[in-house]
This record gives C-alpha cells, sequence and structure tokens, in this order.
C-alpha cells in the first residue's frame, strides 16, 4: 500500500510517499501553494499518478497538544482533501518534523537556499517515516 505525506504550509507543501511495503519514506516534492482548491488538485494528481491508497497529512499540535489555529487549518485542508480525492485522510501529530529536518539537512551540509527549497518534503519524510514506524508497533 501507497501511502502518501503531505506537510502543509500556506506558502509550499512538502510531499513524501511511501514504497509498496508501507516500510521506507522518501521526499517526492514541493508544491508551491496558491490556494488549498489547487493544492488539493495537484496533490490528487500525484496520488493517482502513484497509486496511493491513503493520504497522512501533518497535524501541527501545540506543545501542550492542544489545536492552534494552523492545526485547525490543516483539519480544513485535510477535510477537503479527503473529499476530492476521495481516499482516506489521517492526520497525524507533526510536533518537530520541520526542527528535525532542518537539522538533517545541516548536518548534510546542505546549502541554506537548497534547504529552504527541499525542507517541507523532507518534513513530510519525517512526517510519514513516523506514521509509519508507528503502525508498525
Amino acid at each position: 500500500m501507497r501511502i502518501l505525506a503531505v506537510d502543509y504550509g500556506l506558502a509550499r507543501i512538502g510531499l513524501a510517499m511511501s514504497d509498496e511495503t508501507a516500510l521506507l519514506a522518501q521526499s517526492l516534492a514541493v508544491i508551491k501553494r496558491t490556494s488549498d482548491a489547487e493544492a488539493c488538485r495537484e496533490i490528487h494528481a500525484v496520488a493517482a499518478r502513484h497509486g496511493v491508497e491513503k493520504i497522512v497529512v501533518g497535524l501541527p499540535k501545540l506543545m501542550s497538544g492542544e489545536l492552534g489555529e494552523r492545526a485547525k487549518l490543516c483539519q480544513r485542508f485535510a477535510d477537503r482533501l479527503a473529499r476530492e480525492t476521495g481516499l482516506p485522510v489521517v492526520l497525524y501529530d507533526e510536533r518537530f518534523t520541520t526542527a528535525q529536518a532542518e537539522r538533517m539537512l545541516i548536518e548534510a551540509d546542505v546549502r541554506r537556499k537548497k534547504r529552504k527549497q527541499v525542507v517541507d518534503a523532507v518534513a513530510a519524510t519525517v512526517l510519514l517515516q513516523n506514521y509509519l514506524d508507528a503502525e508498525r508497533t
């Protein structure tokens, strides 16, 4: 089963996808977000092209575990994505994924300009790998 992860942002949306066995996540792409409608269309096309059966959307909870305004935006986007793709969409806690992705890129000596271009896809990869690992346990 292929699973697509979405790291939703107001400027950019990172995408990652699992292998067919749903064991490993890999970075896929970064979409420049112009609107939720356009982003949903692009994600739907990616999902259809790769035979995705489930989508995981990152839910940026507050440190307290509560849902802030940003998390509510992600919930609305996930609901719309589920309606438009017809696929099951799961929200998954994404606290620290962007920071972890940023650290990984710095450790890999990726220049600042390049990091900005790929950090969202790497964050989606971290999100998806966390989700896949949690599903196996």
